[in-house]
């Protein structure tokens, strides 16, 4: 199991903050952002995702990460990150800290998707929006990196061959932009020191 120590937090900080972040530009793409939720719980480091209810716009009872589109009073995409976690969960941006920005992601939605990874104390008294989540879902870090969670496939999309993740987390499956924001992390994060 992944013990949350500070030294792991700070050298997650540290592989975010010097490593080249890949950043996409397409003027016709709306801009969104997703804070991606660690807490520690007991002495692992767990990940918060919420499943969507059949209520809202886009990706209907789909696994996600908290977060949405960029308004204009964001003054940057963490500003977006952490008030729509405010707005889903009750995370208050003052109980976040924020450890580092992953690279953009682009969503079959034409949305240009920003990760923003932050820590949040736990337990935590969230209070959900009855319009957006259905559901959180706590999973422990170190069970993602187990290789028999994870898939990948290739499917064809628009004429292009496009390679799909997904994790599978008990009765819940995460994939779509989700998966390859969560592969990203996942590839970050060093081996555990024997």
């Amino acid at each position: 199991m992944r013990d949350f120590e500070e030294k792991f937090i700070t050298e997650l900080r540290n592989i975010l903050s010097t490593r080249e972040r890949q950043v996409i530009e397409h003027p016709s793409f709306a801009h969104a952002a997703v804070l991606v939720p660690l807490f520690k719980k007991g002495k692992v480091c767990h990940l918060l995702f919420t499943k969507r209810t059949d209520q809202v716009k886009h990706h209907k009872g789909e696994i996600s990460f908290p977060g949405g589109m960029v308004d204009e009073a964001d003054s940057e995409l963490e500003k977006t990150a952490l008030r729509e976690a405010f707005e889903e969960l009750g995370l208050k941006e003052s109980d976040v800290r924020i450890i580092g920005v992953l690279d953009d992601i682009v969503t079959v939605t034409q949305f240009i998707v920003t990760p923003i990874v932050g820590i949040f104390p736990y337990p935590y008294p969230f209070k959900l929006s009855e319009v957006e989540i259905a559901e959180l879902i706590e999973v422990p870090l170190s069970s993602l990196l187990e290789k028999e969670r994870f898939a990948e496939r290739e499917i064809v999309r628009g004429g292009q061959q496009e390679i799909v993740y997904s994790y599978q987390c008990g009765e819940h499956v995460i994939w779509g932009a989700t998966a390859r924001i969560l592969k990203q992390l996942l590839d970050l994060i060093p081996a555990p020191q024997e």
